[in-house]
C-alpha cells in the first residue's frame, strides 16, 4: 500500500513520539459529515504536459506555504534498510484492497499520464502539506477527476496496517474545497493509529488537462485560508506550465 509516502511517514512519527500501549483508549472521534454530489470537469482545451521537467518546475514552493515549511526528501519506493540495505518486509495492507488508493499519487489512481510531478514539504508539530499532479491526454483529466472522487465515496470508512504491520483506521468526509481551477472537489480524511488521529485535507483540482492533489495533513485541520491560498497558488503556478 504506497499510500501518501510523506503523511504516512507523518503518522508513525507522531505515533512513535507520542504513543503509549499503556495510555487509556480515547472516546471514538465524532462521524464527519457525508460527502456531497461529485464534482464535473469540464473537457480539456489545452494539451498535456508531456515533459515531467516541465510539470515539476510548476509545483509550490516552500514560497508558497506558511512560515516553517521546509522541503522534505521523497522516501524511496523500495524498503531497503537505509543500514544494511536488505529489503524490509512489507506489511502494509488495506480493507477493502480498492481504498488504497485514497491519498495515493494522482499517477497510480489512474494510469496513462503523459507526465508526473510530486513535492512535499514538513511543518511545525508534524504538520505536512504535499503536492503531486498528472497530466493526461484527450478526456484523461475529467476521467480521473471523476474516478478520484468515485473512490473517497466508495471508501466512507476502512482500515489497513502500515508497512510495520500497524493498524490504521480511516475516515472520510465533506471538506468545502477552495474553488479554484477548472473544477476542484475535496476531502477530509482522519488517519487514527495507536489512539492518536491526524486530519489530511485534500483537495483534487483540474487545471487544464492536469489533475492536482493537494494534501495538508497536521494533529488539528489546517485553516481554510491556508487550503485556498495554497491551492491557489498551485493552480497559478500550473495555469503557464508547458505553455
Amino acid at each position: 500500500m504506497r499510500r501518501a509516502a510523506v503523511s504516512c511517514v507523518v503518522v508513525a512519527a507522531v505515533i512513535s513520539g507520542c504513543g503509549s500501549q499503556s495510555e487509556p483508549t480515547p472516546a471514538a472521534a465524532p462521524s464527519l459529515p457525508g460527502l456531497g454530489a461529485p464534482v464535473t470537469a469540464p473537457s480539456a482545451t489545452s494539451p498535456p504536459i508531456t515533459d515531467s521537467g516541465v510539470l515539476a518546475a510548476a509545483m509550490i514552493t516552500a514560497d508558497d506555504l506558511p512560515a516553517g515549511y521546509v522541503s522534505l526528501e521523497l522516501p524511496p519506493a523500495d524498503l531497503a534498510d537505509p543500514t544494511t540495505g536488505a529489503e524490509r518486509p512489507d506489511e502494509s495492507s488495506t480493507d477493502p484492497a480498492e481504498c488504497a488508493a485514497v491519498l495515493a499519487p494522482v499517477s497510480s489512481q489512474s494510469v496513462g499520464a503523459t507526465a508526473t510531478a510530486a513535492v512535499a514539504y514538513s511543518g511545525p508539530d508534524f504538520a505536512s502539506i504535499d503536492e503531486d499532479a498528472a497530466s493526461y491526454s484527450g478526456g484523461g483529466s475529467a476521467a480521473t477527476f471523476a474516478d478520484m472522487q468515485n473512490t473517497l465515496r466508495r471508501c466512507g470508512t476502512f482500515s489497513g496496517t502500515d508497512a510495520d504491520g500497524v493498524r490504521v483506521d480511516y475516515r472520510v468526509g465533506a471538506l468545502d474545497a477552495p474553488r479554484v481551477g477548472d473544477a476542484s472537489s475535496g476531502a477530509r480524511v482522519d488517519i487514527t493509529s495507536d489512539g492518536l488521529t491526524l486530519t489530511s485535507d485534500l483537495v483534487i483540482v483540474v487545471v487544464g488537462s492536469t489533475v492536482v492533489q493537494l494534501t495538508a495533513t497536521a494533529q488539528e485541520p489546517v485553516e481554510p485560508d491556508v487550503l485556498d491560498a495554497v491551492a491557489t497558488a498551485a493552480v497559478g503556478r500550473l495555469g503557464g506550465a508547458g505553455r
